[in-house]
């Protein structure tokens, strides 16, 4: 898995504009948390396509940044929780054990 790491809130905006070009996912984990160590490790062990981006949040280093991601794309905010962002908007929002490779390759359609 190639992360790219979210830590400033311009970067909401870069995903945005990328998003019109191929998918982007932000993935809001919480490494004190269980659940969210279960859903990061799924990741780890999927096969993750190029054809889409994806980004990692450390909700315990940049909790302000994910109230941010929630304010831009019009979601709740959970942890943990990918966002699937296509042309510009959140298209598909997951959380918990919810969260899975292969349903964010399906609604990405890649």
């Amino acid at each position: 898995m190639n992360w790219l790491p979210l830590t400033n809130i311009e970067q909401i905006e870069n995903i945005k504009n990328a998003s019109f070009n191929k998918p982007q996912l932000i993935f809001k984990h919480s490494t004190t948390c269980s659940i969210s160590r279960m859903a990061h490790s799924r990741f780890e062990r999927a096969d993750a396509p190029d054809s889409i981006d994806f980004y990692y949040l450390d909700l315990l280093n940049h909790r302000s940044l994910s109230t941010a991601i929630a304010e831009a794309f019009q979601v709740h905010h959970e942890s943990p929780q990918v966002l699937l962002i296509k042309n510009g908007e959140c298209t598909y929002d997951e959380s918990h054990y919810g969260i899975m490779m292969d349903e964010v390759i399906e609604q990405a359609g890649v």
